[in-house]
Protein backbone atom coordinates (compact mmCIF):
# COMPACT_ATOMS: atom_id res chain seq x y z
CA UNK A 1 0.00 0.00 0.00
CA UNK A 2 2.85 2.38 0.89
CA UNK A 3 4.41 1.62 -2.51
CA UNK A 4 1.21 2.62 -4.32
CA UNK A 5 0.90 5.83 -2.29
CA UNK A 6 4.57 6.69 -2.95
CA UNK A 7 4.18 6.09 -6.68
CA UNK A 8 1.13 8.40 -6.73
CA UNK A 9 3.12 11.13 -4.99
CA UNK A 10 6.00 10.71 -7.44
CA UNK A 11 3.58 10.79 -10.37
CA UNK A 12 2.15 14.21 -9.40
CA UNK A 13 5.07 16.30 -10.73
CA UNK A 14 5.01 14.36 -13.99
CA UNK A 15 1.25 14.80 -14.32
CA UNK A 16 1.53 18.52 -13.51
CA UNK A 17 4.17 18.97 -16.18
CA UNK A 18 2.02 17.19 -18.74
CA UNK A 19 -1.03 19.27 -17.86
CA UNK A 20 0.92 22.50 -18.20
CA UNK A 21 2.12 21.40 -21.60
CA UNK A 22 -1.41 20.93 -22.89
CA UNK A 23 -3.21 23.83 -21.20
CA UNK A 24 -4.02 26.72 -23.53
CA UNK A 25 -1.57 29.61 -23.59
CA UNK A 26 -4.17 31.86 -21.96
CA UNK A 27 -4.37 29.69 -18.86
CA UNK A 28 -0.59 29.49 -18.52
CA UNK A 29 0.03 33.20 -19.04
CA UNK A 30 -2.99 34.40 -17.03
CA UNK A 31 -4.34 36.26 -20.08
CA UNK A 32 -8.04 36.11 -20.79
CA UNK A 33 -8.86 33.94 -23.82
CA UNK A 34 -9.63 37.14 -25.76
CA UNK A 35 -6.33 38.80 -24.79
CA UNK A 36 -4.41 35.61 -25.61
CA UNK A 37 -6.00 35.40 -29.06
CA UNK A 38 -5.27 39.05 -29.79
CA UNK A 39 -1.76 38.76 -28.41
CA UNK A 40 -1.17 35.93 -30.90
CA UNK A 41 -2.45 38.14 -33.73
CA UNK A 42 -0.08 40.90 -32.61
CA UNK A 43 2.77 38.36 -32.71
CA UNK A 44 1.78 37.27 -36.21
CA UNK A 45 1.70 40.86 -37.46
CA UNK A 46 4.94 41.66 -35.63
CA UNK A 47 6.78 38.69 -37.11
CA UNK A 48 5.76 39.62 -40.65
CA UNK A 49 6.27 43.36 -40.35
CA UNK A 50 9.58 43.42 -38.47
CA UNK A 51 11.20 40.86 -40.77
CA UNK A 52 10.03 42.81 -43.83
CA UNK A 53 11.33 46.09 -42.38
CA UNK A 54 14.68 44.49 -41.58
CA UNK A 55 14.95 43.21 -45.16
CA UNK A 56 15.47 46.75 -46.49
CA UNK A 57 19.18 47.66 -46.39
CA UNK A 58 20.34 50.93 -44.84
CA UNK A 59 21.19 52.51 -48.21
CA UNK A 60 17.61 52.00 -49.45
CA UNK A 61 15.79 52.82 -46.23
CA UNK A 62 14.96 56.32 -47.51
CA UNK A 63 13.59 55.13 -50.86
CA UNK A 64 10.26 56.16 -52.33
CA UNK A 65 8.69 55.19 -55.65
CA UNK A 66 9.36 58.78 -56.74
CA UNK A 67 13.05 58.59 -55.83
CA UNK A 68 13.27 55.36 -57.83
CA UNK A 69 11.92 57.25 -60.88
CA UNK A 70 8.80 55.12 -61.07
CA UNK A 71 6.45 57.16 -63.19
CA UNK A 72 3.09 58.34 -62.01
CA UNK A 73 1.86 61.46 -60.29
CA UNK A 74 0.27 59.30 -57.58
CA UNK A 75 3.77 58.72 -56.17
CA UNK A 76 4.61 62.39 -55.59
CA UNK A 77 5.17 63.12 -51.91
CA UNK A 78 4.56 59.60 -50.60
CA UNK A 79 6.34 58.44 -47.48
CA UNK A 80 9.80 56.97 -47.62
CA UNK A 81 10.22 53.34 -46.56
CA UNK A 82 11.67 54.61 -43.29
CA UNK A 83 8.70 56.94 -42.74
CA UNK A 84 6.28 54.06 -43.40
CA UNK A 85 7.93 51.98 -40.68
CA UNK A 86 8.19 54.93 -38.29
CA UNK A 87 4.48 55.71 -38.89
CA UNK A 88 3.40 52.17 -38.03
CA UNK A 89 5.50 52.22 -34.87
CA UNK A 90 4.14 55.61 -33.76
CA UNK A 91 0.56 54.57 -34.38
CA UNK A 92 1.11 51.26 -32.58
CA UNK A 93 1.89 53.32 -29.48
CA UNK A 94 -0.99 55.76 -30.08
CA UNK A 95 -3.66 53.17 -30.90
CA UNK A 96 -2.82 50.78 -28.05
CA UNK A 97 -2.28 53.50 -25.40
CA UNK A 98 -5.99 53.91 -24.53
CA UNK A 99 -6.15 50.23 -23.59
CA UNK A 100 -3.52 50.89 -20.92
CA UNK A 101 -5.53 53.73 -19.41
CA UNK A 102 -2.51 56.01 -19.77
CA UNK A 103 -1.62 58.67 -22.35
CA UNK A 104 0.62 57.58 -25.19
CA UNK A 105 4.31 57.66 -24.25
CA UNK A 106 6.05 61.01 -24.61
CA UNK A 107 7.96 61.73 -27.80
CA UNK A 108 6.01 59.29 -30.00
CA UNK A 109 4.74 62.13 -32.22
CA UNK A 110 1.98 60.02 -33.82
CA UNK A 111 1.04 59.55 -36.56
CA UNK A 112 4.39 60.22 -38.22
CA UNK A 113 6.78 59.33 -35.45
CA UNK A 114 9.77 61.38 -34.33
CA UNK A 115 10.97 63.23 -37.47
CA UNK A 116 14.55 63.33 -36.20
CA UNK A 117 14.66 59.53 -36.17
CA UNK A 118 16.44 58.73 -39.43
CA UNK A 119 18.80 55.77 -39.10
CA UNK A 120 17.65 52.27 -39.93
CA UNK A 121 18.72 50.95 -36.51
CA UNK A 122 16.78 53.67 -34.64
CA UNK A 123 13.63 53.10 -36.70
CA UNK A 124 13.79 49.30 -36.33
CA UNK A 125 14.28 49.65 -32.56
CA UNK A 126 11.31 52.06 -32.40
CA UNK A 127 9.23 49.50 -34.33
CA UNK A 128 10.21 46.62 -32.02
CA UNK A 129 9.53 48.75 -28.95
CA UNK A 130 6.07 49.59 -30.32
CA UNK A 131 5.22 45.90 -30.65
CA UNK A 132 6.44 45.23 -27.10
CA UNK A 133 4.12 48.04 -25.99
CA UNK A 134 1.26 46.46 -27.98
CA UNK A 135 1.72 43.13 -26.21
CA UNK A 136 1.72 44.88 -22.85
CA UNK A 137 -1.40 46.94 -23.67
CA UNK A 138 -3.53 43.93 -24.53
CA UNK A 139 -2.83 42.05 -21.28
CA UNK A 140 -5.89 43.32 -19.43
CA UNK A 141 -8.38 43.01 -22.28
CA UNK A 142 -11.31 40.71 -21.51
CA UNK A 143 -14.68 39.88 -22.99
CA UNK A 144 -16.12 41.86 -20.08
CA UNK A 145 -14.31 45.13 -20.90
CA UNK A 146 -13.90 44.92 -24.69
CA UNK A 147 -16.93 47.17 -25.27
CA UNK A 148 -15.92 49.81 -22.72
CA UNK A 149 -15.48 53.24 -24.24
CA UNK A 150 -12.06 54.87 -24.18
CA UNK A 151 -10.79 58.18 -25.55
CA UNK A 152 -8.92 58.05 -28.86
CA UNK A 153 -8.05 61.15 -30.88
CA UNK A 154 -10.96 63.14 -29.51
CA UNK A 155 -13.57 60.39 -29.88
CA UNK A 156 -15.06 57.75 -27.61
CA UNK A 157 -14.47 54.30 -29.10
CA UNK A 158 -14.65 50.76 -27.80
CA UNK A 159 -11.52 48.91 -26.79
CA UNK A 160 -12.19 46.19 -29.36
CA UNK A 161 -12.49 48.76 -32.16
CA UNK A 162 -8.96 49.92 -31.32
CA UNK A 163 -7.74 46.33 -31.53
CA UNK A 164 -9.30 46.02 -34.99
CA UNK A 165 -7.86 49.39 -36.05
CA UNK A 166 -4.36 48.50 -34.82
CA UNK A 167 -4.24 45.13 -36.57
CA UNK A 168 -5.75 46.33 -39.86
CA UNK A 169 -3.44 49.37 -39.84
CA UNK A 170 -0.35 47.18 -39.48
CA UNK A 171 -1.52 44.87 -42.27
CA UNK A 172 -2.32 47.79 -44.58
CA UNK A 173 1.18 49.17 -44.20
CA UNK A 174 2.72 45.72 -44.42
CA UNK A 175 1.33 45.54 -47.96
CA UNK A 176 2.86 48.91 -48.71
CA UNK A 177 6.34 48.06 -47.44
CA UNK A 178 6.24 44.80 -49.40
CA UNK A 179 5.74 46.90 -52.55
CA UNK A 180 8.64 49.15 -51.54
CA UNK A 181 10.85 46.08 -51.11
CA UNK A 182 9.89 44.77 -54.56
CA UNK A 183 10.47 48.19 -56.17
CA UNK A 184 14.00 47.99 -54.77
CA UNK A 185 14.60 44.51 -56.15
CA UNK A 186 14.18 42.75 -52.80
CA UNK A 187 11.99 39.68 -52.49
CA UNK A 188 9.96 40.05 -49.29
CA UNK A 189 10.97 37.43 -46.71
CA UNK A 190 7.47 35.92 -46.61
CA UNK A 191 7.65 35.29 -50.37
CA UNK A 192 11.03 33.57 -50.32
CA UNK A 193 11.18 29.78 -50.68
CA UNK A 194 11.32 28.04 -47.34
CA UNK A 195 14.43 26.08 -46.53
CA UNK A 196 13.88 22.37 -46.08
Amino acid sequence: MKLIRASRILALPVLSTLLLAVLPAAAQSKLSPLAAAIDQEISNAENSFVVAAEAMPEEKFGATPESLNISGSEFKGVRTFSAQVRHVAADNFAIWAPLTGKPEPAGINAPGGPPEMKSRSEVIKFLKDSFAYSHEAVKNLTSENELELVEFRGNKVTRISLVILALTHINDHYGQIVEYLRMNGIVPPASRPRKA
